[in-house]
């Protein structure tokens, strides 16, 4: 169903060449004729074909990041929003942990949008995404935003979802610099069968691509003529999973159901049609078969681990032992409930379902969930389900359509426009409990339970349409296509949009900044600690080694519970690497607090033990993070900036999983060095790395560093390289974060 050519190829009379003949272009010349490559144009500024300068069109953020952009802004000398800027409240609008925090942050966000002429859409009114959406995604616009799902391909706009230094580079005028992305395709054939939805093409899409690292960092590009065959809600729904792959944005072709569905919500006159040049050349290819495509489960403990439901159900018994090992492996848990406990003669038993979210909350998924669960009752056992609509306007034509109602005489609990299930703060399962979403992740934690504690829940991701299926069936594991009579989706089902919830609640404030309006600052609201410049050389000591093949950014600062602290750097600070590494935090402020006192007592003999002999009058201390595939997942700055706030100076990895991730490190001055062979050389918590001329090198335009590693009283050369650092990156890390570098 789905099949990936590793080359490049010119898409010309409907189909791929991968040899050229005397009609096509050379590849550079046709690279120009994608979609991607237009708009791209349109919103460079660099004059360099090579280098981009874009700026935005707009920006989005929720209440968990957009503190910390305001703040880092403001400390840099904004003035006003630049661009429509939109802060949601989607995160931490429950208000459950914290005491007042939550809701001190949702009064400093209206008071922001007030001073520096935003739009501030209040708690339980929409999703981050869903609102973007609806008001904003346009053909031909780029919009940013602080949250990794940040995806409006689909209305045929490029969305890239980025930490929040990269917003607040736009809050001030600058651009985000990023090298030119490979545009990869994917060409959709045929139509989905019935009980196939969205979700189910997206988990074999990122199954196929993100091992091999198919679309990373590139821009996925939809067309073909299985286009045709998907609705707006159908096309999102695959669209914001494309984060999973790993890519940078998408775009969408865009055709009379994009321009119906624009009017729909009252921004018709935004259309424009989009679509591949005649003989635009591609990276690589990859077709999607949707008529092939069947209903899908994503395992924990990634989206990518994903089979058909018909390919689990054949092989459950090796597959959950899999699961139950890298239980073991990837949390520390070695003794969990085991999830073969759920196998029956029956099949496999469900405790929970949630369809919820930017992925999962649209009108159609949960009309189809309506229309299967209707006059079916899930019944009065353990299982049980909840339905998060995306919006105040989608939860209002469910309401007017009976939709809702139908769940609701189901059985199936009805929330409000919240993200709580995607990142672990809400609907959390029980310990040893099995969890189907429609949503975006299943990462580690992510739905919220705490190994550390003993406390072990698993997530695996389905299509709405199979989890009311199995909700049906009283929690028996269940595809849709198993069931008679599955409602089919129509390209053409749009669904009336009426914004009248935006019109009584939303702050439209853009374009009217109020600057004599002051900030509401609540108690946790914290300035960022200050950073020094970086030092002539640098002894950093390893604070943290993960042999993982891949390190989320939830891992390197945990979702949930903690995100009631984002607005404080120093409380949140003392979650880093909790739920990984528990004596990461410790660690680092021993390494920070012989550094202080090398500040004001270079001649201490903790300082001295420390340096290894080393000047104390050029040579800072600080700590590192090893990981070899760091930032897989959020976009969230603090994966980062919690590890500065501790004294790091810099992480070492084999690879980065994401652009964003090493762009948060950067903008919070620390090194996104490269080595190889880290396996093999075993770094451990305690191990040491001499990096002499560092602060010469990156004045320079030098890349690579002879270092020395000092490992079990031996001592041994290193090779650190620093590739593709830009000149403004290199900036960044020398002024010592983003907000020194825009204070001077």
């Amino acid at each position: 169903m789905i099949h990936i050519l590793n080359q490049g190829a010119w898409y010309k009379g409907g189909r791929f060449l991968t040899q050229a003949d005397a009609s096509l272009p050379a590849p550079e010349e046709a690279r120009k004729g994608t979609i991607a490559h237009a708009i791209l144009e349109a919103h460079n500024t660099s004059g360099d074909k090579h280098q981009l300068k874009i700026k935005f069109d707009a920006m989005a953020s929720h209440d968990i990041t957009y503190v910390g952009i305001i703040q880092t802004a403001r400390a840099s000398g904004l003035e006003r929003f630049p661009l429509p800027y939109v802060l949601t409240n989607c995160h931490n609008s429950l208000c459950a942990v914290g005491g007042t925090i939550n809701e001190d942050d949702h009064v400093f966000g209206l008071s922001a949008a007030k001073k520096y002429g935003g739009e501030f859409v209040p708690a339980h009114q929409a999703v981050i995404h869903s609102y973007m959406r609806e008001r904003y995604a346009a053909p031909g616009r780029m919009i940013l935003g602080s949250d990794s799902h940040t995806r409006y391909g689909a209305y045929g706009a490029m969305a890239i979802g980025e930490g929040g230094p990269e917003l607040v580079k736009q809050l001030l005028n600058k651009t985000y610099d990023v090298a030119r992305p490979k545009v990869i395709a994917i060409y959709l054939t045929g139509a989905p069968r019935p009980g196939v939805g969205p979700q189910d093409v997206a988990l074999a899409l990122i199954g196929a691509t993100f091992q091999q690292g198919v679309v990373k960092n590139a821009v996925m590009e939809f067309f073909g003529p299985g286009v045709a065959s998907l609705s707006m809600d159908y096309r999102a729904g695959i669209d914001v999973m494309t984060t999973e792959t790993a890519c940078l944005s998408s775009v969408w072709a865009t055709d009379g159901l994009t321009k119906a569905a624009l009017t729909a919500l009252g921004r018709g006159d935004q259309f424009q049609p989009l679509a591949p040049v005649d003989g635009a050349y591609y990276d690589n290819v990859v077709t999607v078969e949707l008529d092939k495509v069947e209903p899908m489960i994503a395992l924990p403990f990634h989206p990518s681990n994903a089979y058909t439901i018909r390919e689990f159900k054949a092989n459950m018994t090796g597959l959950l032992r899999q699961v139950d090992q890298d239980a073991a492996e990837q949390l520390g848990v070695k003794n969990a409930p085991s999830l073969l406990s759920k196998v029956s003669g029956n099949g496999f038993q469900v405790d929970q379902g949630v369809i919820a979210g930017c992925s999962g909350g649209t009108y159609q998924n949960l009309r189809r969930a309506a229309e299967i669960l209707k006059g079916h009752p899930i019944g009065s056992d353990a299982f049980w389900l909840s339905c998060y609509p995306g919006s105040m306007p989608i939860n209002l034509e469910l309401t007017k359509t009976g939709c809702i109602a139908d769940l609701m005489a189901a059985g199936a609990s009805i929330r409000s426009c919240f993200c709580g299930p995607c990142f672990g703060a809400g609907d959390v399962p029980a310990n040893g409990a099995f969890s189907i979403r429609h949503s975006t992740r299943n990462f580690p934690n992510r739905e919220g339970s705490k190994p550390g504690d003993g406390q072990i829940s698993y997530v695996a991701l389905m299509d709405a349409r199979s989890i009311a299926a199995t909700a049906r069936m009283g929690g028996l594991l269940t595809a849709a296509d198993e069931l008679p009579g599955m409602p089919a989706d129509r390209p053409d089902e749009q669904w009336a949009y009426d914004g009248t919830p935006y019109q009584a609640r939303v702050y439209f404030g853009v374009g009217r900044p109020q600057p004599e309006a002051e900030l509401i600052y609540g108690p946790n609201i914290a300035d960022w600690p200050a950073q020094i410049p970086l030092p002539e050389d640098l002894m950093l000591t390893v604070a943290s080694a993960i042999y993982d093949p891949v390190t989320t950014t939830d891992e390197l600062i945990p979702s949930g519970e903690t995100s009631s602290y984002r607005s404080n750097p120093l409380r949140l600070a003392e979650f880093a690497l909790s739920r990984k590494d528990p004596a990461y935090v410790g660690r680092a402020k021993e390494i920070q607090a012989v550094e202080q006192l090398r500040r004001t007592n270079p001649a201490a003999p903790e300082v001295a033990a420390a340096l290894k002999g080393h000047d104390p009058a050029k040579t800072g201390l600080g700590s590192l993070v090893m990981a070899l595939k760091p930032g897989d997942g959020s976009a969230r700055e603090q994966a980062a900036s919690c590890q500065r706030v501790l004294g790091g100076c810099a992480n070492v990895a084999e690879e980065y999983a994401t652009k964003r991730y090493r762009s948060n490190v950067v903008n919070w001055g620390m090194l996104p060095f490269i080595a190889e062979d880290l396996k093999e050389r075993n770094l451990q918590p305690g191990d040491q790395i001499y990096i002499p001329g560092i602060r010469a090198l990156l004045e320079g335009d030098g890349e690579t560093v002879e270092a020395v590693l000092y490992q079990d009283g031996k001592e041994s050369a290193i090779t650190l390289t620093l590739p593709a650092m830009t000149r403004e990156e290199r900036d960044i890390v020398l002024a010592g974060c983003l907000i020194n570098y825009y204070a001077s």
